[in-house]
């Protein structure tokens, strides 16, 4: 089984975001990169199947040359090989046909993705991916089992859990529970040191429209004051006269 899992290159949540060029543009100045987490449930996911059924897994990013240490933790974690769309990812399905342009390649049989990057929480790349390339889709999954061509999926729904039956080629829209927290894997020395040698390959881009375009962005408005009560009536006092909710 041949096994492709989709890498973002993404801001690690304790940075302070800012923006530049009039709020288009994010600022990376100062920012420390990491492999986007939901990605990386699923590039664990897949490391399960490369030491349980001998598959074998790559790890793609569309990006710029920024981008290559984040793929090359993801070597140190395991995978055998990268690849590189040398793009700007400033567009879904953008992003999403240079990837089916790299699963048509391949020829993977099963695609984990993220079912959404941290960055920009888009949530569209997986979906397009699988109707560019003629696929099977799950989203939201949080459990997966292969065997054969046949596979089983847990994905989350509002209120539960649905599984589903499927058949490969299959691309998976991963998060927490397709493994936990605890299962992730830090690369050890002797990943670091193999993950030098294994192959990073770069490749350009395909043409392809970019459907959207960032307006502008604009951080969430800073809390307000706190206003302190010690008593029911002064609450209700407060409820009645300012706020005017009761």
């Amino acid at each position: 089984m041949k096994i492709l899992v989709c890498i973002s290159h993404v801001p690690d949540t304790t940075s302070k975001i800012n923006f530049t060029e009039g709020d288009t543009k994010f600022d990376t100045n100062g920012v420390q990169f990491v492999i986007n987490p939901n990605d990386e449930f699923g590039l664990t996911r897949a490391m399960w199947f490369k030491e349980k059924q001998g598959a074998t897994v790559d790890v793609v990013n569309v990006g710029g040359a920024e981008t290559e240490p984040t793929l090359r933790k993801a070597l140190a974690i395991g995978a055998d090989t990268a690849i590189r769309v040398n793009a700007e990812a400033s567009d879904g399905f953008f992003v999403a046909k240079q990837l089916a342009e790299v699963v048509k390649n391949g020829g993977y049989d099963l695609v984990i993705a993220g079912r959404e990057s941290i960055d920009y929480n888009g949530g569209m790349v997986p979906g397009m991916l699988a109707a560019l390339i003629g696929a099977n889709f799950v989203n939201t999954c949080i459990g997966l089992e292969v065997e054969g061509t046949s596979a089983k999926a847990v994905r989350e729904i509002d209120g539960g859990k649905e599984t589903v039956s499927t058949s490969l080629p299959l691309v998976v829209g991963g998060q927490k529970g397709l493994v936990e927290e605890s299962d992730l894997r830090i690369p050890n020395m002797r990943g670091i040191m193999m993950a030098r040698k294994k192959p990073l390959n770069v490749v350009e881009p395909v043409d392809a429209t970019e459907e959207t375009a960032a307006v502008k962005f604009e951080k969430p408005a800073p809390k307000g004051a706190v206003k302190l009560v010690d008593s029911a009536e002064a609450l209700v006092n407060l409820l009645h006269n300012e706020a005017k909710v009761i």
